[in-house]
């Protein structure tokens, strides 16, 4: 399975698009391209699991890595996992991710995006 990090916009906010297998072998990827988008120091940060086929701990742990150091810059971050992913939203129930990272069914808008 090919895998890919797509940086993109959700909503108006910088946003990884995470496809494939998210696991040891391609969780370095997913760190160097978060890396990247936190060190332009963005408001907020949107990674995006809806087309991650598979999630291990590598994987998970990166996951964790990047939602503390985005709380310790001070940038919001929501990790879009929709439970009919169900492989990945399996990992990250049994993990309970949900403690350590903030996870969403899907990006929600901010009070900036909000209209009258």
């Amino acid at each position: 399975m090919q895998f890919d990090v797509e940086r993109t916009t959700v909503l108006g906010r910088p946003a990884l698009s995470v496809r494939g297998e998210l696991d040891l072998a391609t969780a370095p990827r997913l760190a160097e391209a978060a890396g990247s988008q936190l060190s332009q120091q963005p408001q907020s940060l949107v990674v995006d699991l809806t087309d991650t086929t598979f999630l291990d701990s590598s994987g998970a742990r990166e996951l964790v890595r990047i939602a503390r150091r985005a709380a310790g810059e001070g940038v919001a971050l929501e990790v879009v996992c929709p439970r009919a992913n169900r492989p990945v939203r399996l990992v990250v129930d049994l993990l309970e991710l949900r403690a350590v990272v903030p996870i969403v069914e899907s990006p929600s808008l901010t009070e900036n995006e909000v209209g009258p």
